[in-house]
Parts: structure tokens; sequence; C-alpha cells
């Protein structure tokens, strides 16, 4: 089973920041910032890859759009915010369903790595 399936079902505790029917948005247990929150659709998808061509993909792709945005404004973060999306294991992505990490609350540079 995957991780993120379970959190979203409830099954293991997270804490949350931010839901509605489609994506649950959660704070990261190693962040790499002050703010740093993972939003998870509900529907699992391994990557952005099969999102972006399921039927359903231009739905969930809106609504998780909506809930960085949700995030940022409940963070406080005042529009300045890192999104990433890691899609694969040689990009980074150790858990197989479709996240995006809001990341925020420090001086973020230019530079990504």
């Amino acid at each position: 089973m995957c991780i993120f399936c379970d959190i979203v079902e409830g099954k293991i505790p997270s804490k949350k920041v931010y839901e509605n029917d489609y994506v649950f948005c959660f704070d990261d247990i190693n962040p790499v910032a002050p703010v740093h929150v993972l939003v998870v659709p509900k529907k699992h998808f391994d990557n952005i890859n099969e999102l972006a061509n399921s039927p359903e993909g231009a739905l969930y792709s809106a609504e998780i759009t909506k809930a960085v945005a949700e995030v940022a404004k409940i963070k406080g973060v005042n529009g300045a915010f890192r999104t990433i999306n890691n899609c694969g294991e040689g990009a980074g992505q150790t858990v197989m369903h479709v996240h995006f990490h809001v990341i925020a609350g420090a001086d973020l540079t230019e530079k990504l790595i």
C-alpha cells in the first residue's frame, strides 16, 4: 500500500494544513524550510505523467493548483514560496504517489540545488 494513500485515509497520522474533496495537504515530517507542506491528490497517481494522461488529470491538476495557493495563504507566506514536484526515482521521487512540495519561510535563492 502507498504511504500517502494511508495518510489521506487517516490510517497514518499527519498534521493537516488543508483538505477538500480532491486533495489532502499536510506538513512534511522532514521539512527543509520553516514551511514545508505536501499537497497530495486523494486519488492515487504514481507520478505527474500518470496524472497528466488520466481522464481526470485536468480536474486534479486544477485542484492541486488551488490547494497550493490555499496552503500559501494559510501558512502566511505572502506569495513567496516554491513548489516542487519530483517525477521518478532519478529525479528524487521517493513516494510513488504524485505530490507537490510547498516550501517557504526562509530566503530561497534562484538556485534549485
